[in-house]
């Protein structure tokens, strides 16, 4: 296996809204990033995937892009991000930039000019189509926000697709000049000095000839999910390719793709080693482990997981990828859930479950990605309101359940809590003052209330707290080859609290002891794993050097990483 620099690296996602406001105006921006460089260097790790900051109306936070060229006003100034980018470089740390090029924003000039007249030359910039026979939409395809994912647009009489807000006009990359403007933009930021790109769902960038409607999945509605019409196109791996010739192999870079509905055989070859295209994708098959199958309203119809489930999908995955894809490792984003809340326990165990589900990140195969406060352990938040949110698609599905469904207040509250994004949105809790630090002024969305117990001050000088386990966590990655390039084998498959594993080379060997759950299971080591000497290398529990592994009791979320020779 080829040693590479971004096989080895930690990589730490900021979703700069809420990071950290430097000017009082209640939005988190670049220069507050820079304040909390020497935090992030602290901490150590050594990439930040920094979530979109270009010029948007902010339809959909900054996913919505109307410049791929300029920094929103809120965030600050391109020379802000150049002093950002100066500030990470000078501290050993690369910065990646997310590119948003499935849509943009229809206050993009692309599509201003798109929408003027059916022979503008902008016009086959996008996708448009002409009403059915009786004025209804092209397809019944459903947006991923709730409705049609048609737009309706007088000046021209046709429809525009939009499979996220009716604000987000999707691109059409069967047109050379669009492909061509995004190679060109793409090597704009690139000269300038980024380290490389994450690719928003780069996978829906070629839809299905003619745009056929999708089979029906949900009997209730009118519109229907048509991820087989717009993943994993059949022009896909040929526009990845044609990337890869004209802007990524001139350049040593790490690129990573929000790939959902990816079958594994393909995110295999898009990122090989030898002739893939990109370094890593986002698989998104065990982010569906607490999700009702068959629908797209899943998201929102969860389910009890469970663990023998998760060690399947999280070992196909690996073993499918061995010996030329790579895989990526998370468990939260900006668009999902708080990882101590949906895998852990946030009240009785909040510190010891999130520090196993650090471990079990750190110390598989592939690339750890830390969200925003995951270091912290930050939690999900309970806003009594539906007024107390502010994503666009929490809003849309309140909606939705609430007038169309049947769904009443309540029930539509508890489905938010339990899986809205605006969960990972709320301001980082740097310390005990006012709005956790994040502000002086009135934070965009509002500040968990348990701030005062969860902040980054009071972690960071207690060496049991969870931000000095990430760190150890980290620094364990750098001094053992082991964890970033050994081979992973699964024990115990079918055992419902215990995930138990081993990763080798050259002679190496990690133990890896999980327990995910609150109760007290026994542990038993198999009897393939012989060894000479023991050295504990990390454990969320104190354990002594002198305790025999043979045979023991875990405590409720106990994880152990053993040495063994």
């Amino acid at each position: 296996m080829k040693r590479q620099w971004w096989k080895e690296a930690v990589v730490y996602q900021v979703y700069p809204r809420s990071f950290n406001d430097s000017n009082g105006d209640g939005i988190g921006d670049l220069q507050g990033i820079i304040e909390k460089a020497d935090y992030l260097q602290e901490l150590g790790v050594d990439v930040i995937w920094l979530s979109p900051v270009y010029k948007s109306p902010n339809d959909d936070n900054g996913y919505d892009i109307s410049d791929y060229q300029q920094i929103m006003d809120e965030f600050g100034t391109m020379d802000d991000w150049d002093e950002l980018l100066d500030a990470l470089h000078d501290r050993g740390i690369k910065l990646i930039m997310d590119l948003v090029v499935n849509h943009t924003s229809d206050e993009h000039p692309w599509f201003v000019e798109s929408r003027q007249s059916k022979d503008n030359p902008y016009r086959d910039y996008y996708i448009w189509r002409d009403p059915k026979p009786d004025g209804s939409e092209p397809n019944n395809w459903v947006s991923f926000f709730s409705g049609s994912a048609w737009e309706y647009d007088d000046r021209t009489n046709q429809y525009f697709l939009h499979l996220f807000t009716k604000r987000q006009p999707d691109l059409n990359w069967e047109n050379t000049e669009v492909r061509n403007d995004v190679y060109k933009m793409m090597t704009w930021w690139l000269d300038r000095g980024v380290d490389g790109f994450r690719m928003d769902v780069i996978n829906n960038i070629s839809k299905s000839p003619g745009l056929p409607d999708a089979s029906v999945k949900d009997p209730d509605s009118d519109y229907q999910f048509a991820a087989e019409h717009f993943a994993n196109g059949p022009r896909l791996m040929e526009f990845l390719g044609e990337m890869k010739e004209r802007v990524l192999k001139h350049y040593d870079i790490m690129t990573v793709g929000e790939t959902a509905f990816l079958p594994i055989d393909s995110a295999r070859k898009m990122t090989d080693e030898n002739d893939g295209f990109l370094n890593m994708v986002f698989q998104f098959e065990h982010m569906a482990v607490d999700a009702q199958p068959g629908t797209h309203a899943g998201k929102w119809e969860t389910r009890q997981w469970e663990l023998p489930e998760l060690k399947r999908i999280m070992t196909k995955w690996d073993k499918e990828m061995e010996g030329g894809g790579w895989n990526s490792l998370y468990f939260n984003n900006h668009d999902q859930p708080r990882q101590v809340s949906r895998f852990g326990d946030d009240k009785q165990y909040h510190k010891p479950s999130a520090k196993l589900l650090a471990t079990y990140l750190h110390t598989m195969r592939g690339t750890p990605y830390i969200y925003q406060g995951e270091e912290l352990g930050m939690t999900n938040v309970r806003f009594p309101s539906i007024e107390d949110y502010r994503d666009v698609e929490i809003h849309n599905m309140y909606k939705e359940y609430t007038k169309e469904r049947g769904f009443s207040h309540e029930e539509v509250m508890k489905k938010i809590w339990t899986t809205g994004r605006d969960n990972a949105r709320t301001p980082v809790q740097w310390d005990d003052s006012e709005n956790g630090g994040f502000t002086t002024g009135t934070p965009w969305i509002k500040v968990n209330p348990n701030y005062r117990e969860i902040n980054a001050k009071q972690q960071m000088s207690d060496p049991d707290s969870i931000f000095n386990y990430y760190k150890r966590l980290i620094e364990l990655r750098k001094q053992e080859d082991v964890i970033v390039y050994g081979s992973y084998e699964l024990y115990m498959a079918d055992h419902e609290e215990l995930y138990v594993y081993t990763r080798s080379v050259n002679g190496e060997k990690l133990l890896v002891i999980l327990n995910f759950f609150a109760g007290e299971p026994a542990f038993q080591l198999p009897e393939d794993i012989v060894f000479n000497h023991k050295t504990l290398l990390i454990s969320n529990y104190e354990v002594k050097d002198s305790e025999n592994i043979s045979s023991f009791t875990l405590r409720p979320y106990e994880a152990r990483v053993y040495k063994l020779n």
